[in-house]
């Protein structure tokens, strides 16, 4: 080389740091482009991303040409650096390593760090591009590039490593959920919970949402007829559960707008008038999974189910729309005769019944009450007590203080929780109970 001048010599050198430098920035832009987002654009006819997505398909062999391009290239700069160290510091051991700390320092620089960190902080928009170039080498170099895998691939199972799948990991559940929680770029803040709470269907069970078995409304038909048409004529159900005498002896479910063709007129309205009208009860097992009852729901055309345990006792009802709201979120309007589940107090504390489902308190306050075990407030509260508390008892439960208010009937009616210290009032929008049997 000593027939080239110097000048020469040193562009030359800046090519090779150039071309080591977009080899860096295509290995990282390849490897961290969203494959899924690759995928997208290529469907919608994007021919940068359809060629990345094929290049990403063969990722031994992508590799295999984008590092030997990259050691070829920085081999090449630091044989021309040694020779540009020779003219200008002369022969020795002193200009041989001047011109390896000096190529060092440029490939880190110029050639490695700079241009992986902008392939990374740019990949889903280089890896189309690169792509173009890679294609093309990647076909010329196939022989070297298949030539060097064999003695990869002898290695890998040497060490008995199995490369993963081309088509990547796919995401699990709690994944996706992360994904889409931290999506807010992408989402608007109601998409992003009614996604979120779609991939929390599998793990609720019904008995979560499901309106208790003694707040069930239901029809008696061993009431007296007087009282059956006073109870229709009242009820504000599209569909209500009848029984005999005893609600483990359900006789079916009856539509309301059926009641309404009968002739109330023509004769008195009793159990005999009221059995043809009844459709077969849908029972489910307790424990079912919400994204399970959901399918079996649309399977079976049902939009109300009582619940039932291990033994056939009935233990809740379920319906479609409750399934639904742990979705969107509350869209019912309150029932006659319903009571507010939440109060906000001036001094910023919040009253709430006894029987309000732990999960809405979670979710509409922030509490940190936990799911595992009772369902309501009153069987939480009953359980870490071991007693039913007075009225006017404060103590704290799970980070939150409570004071009792109301007991009747041997349970807790009405609960107080006091905010933090320091926490400032803030409005709620106040829900309504989920108390009746369909809405």
């Amino acid at each position: 080389m000593d027939d080239f001048p110097l000048a020469s010599l040193v562009f030359a050198l800046a090519v090779l740091l150039i071309l080591s430098g977009f080899f860096s920035i295509a290995e990282t832009a390849m490897m961290a482009a969203n494959r899924y987002r690759l995928k997208h654009r290529a469907q919608r006819g994007n021919k940068g991303a359809k060629l990345a997505v094929a290049l990403l398909a063969q990722t031994d062999r992508l590799l295999g040409v984008i590092l030997f391009g990259n050691n070829l290239i920085n081999a090449g700069a630091a044989t021309l650096s040694g020779v540009i160290a020779a003219r200008l510091l002369g022969g020795g051991e002193f200009a041989l390593a001047a011109s390896t700390v000096a190529v060092t320092f440029l490939i880190l620089v110029f050639s490695e760090i700079t241009p992986k960190v902008i392939g990374a902080t740019h990949a889903d928009r280089i890896a189309p591009l690169v792509a173009f170039v890679l294609t093309p080498m990647l076909r010329v170099l196939t022989p070297v590039v298949w030539f060097v895998n064999l003695f990869v691939q002898g290695l890998l199972r040497l060490l008995r490593i199995r490369p993963a799948p081309d088509g990547g990991t796919p995401f699990t559940l709690e994944e996706l959920r992360s994904l889409v929680l931290e999506g807010s770029a992408y989402f608007r803040g109601k998409h992003k919970t009614m996604l979120a709470n779609l991939m929390d269907l599998e793990a609720i069970t019904v008995d979560d949402v499901m309106t208790p078995r003694n707040r069930i409304h239901a029809l008696d038909l061993a009431e007296k007829p007087t009282l059956l048409r006073q109870q229709l004529a009242t009820s504000y159900h599209s569909r209500v559960p009848v029984y005999d005498e005893t609600l483990d002896n359900i006789a079916g479910v009856l539509p309301l707008k059926s009641v309404v063709n009968l002739q109330l007129s023509a004769g008195e309205l009793n159990a005999e008038r009221l059995r043809p009208l009844l459709r077969p009860a849908y029972f489910i097992p307790a424990g079912t999974p919400l994204l399970t009852q959901l399918t079996q729901f649309q399977n079976d055309r049902q939009r109300l189910g009582l619940v039932v345990d291990e033994y056939g006792e009935l233990q809740g009802l379920v319906t479609i729309e409750d399934i639904v709201e742990e979705i969107i979120g509350e869209f019912t309007t309150q029932a006659p005769g319903g009571t507010e589940v939440f109060r906000r107090e001036p001094d910023g504390s919040v009253v709430v019944a006894g029987m309000s489902m732990l999960r809405t308190l979670n979710r509409r306050l922030g509490t940190q009450f936990p799911l595992g075990g009772p369902k309501t407030l009153n069987g939480l509260i009953l359980e870490h007590l071991g007693e039913i508390p007075d009225a006017g008892r404060a103590f704290a439960l799970h980070g939150q203080m409570l004071e009792i208010l109301q007991t009747q009937d041997r349970a807790v009616k009405v609960v107080k929780l006091m905010p933090p210290v320091g926490r400032a009032a803030t409005s709620l929008q106040t829900p309504v109970e989920k108390a009746s049997s369909t809405h």
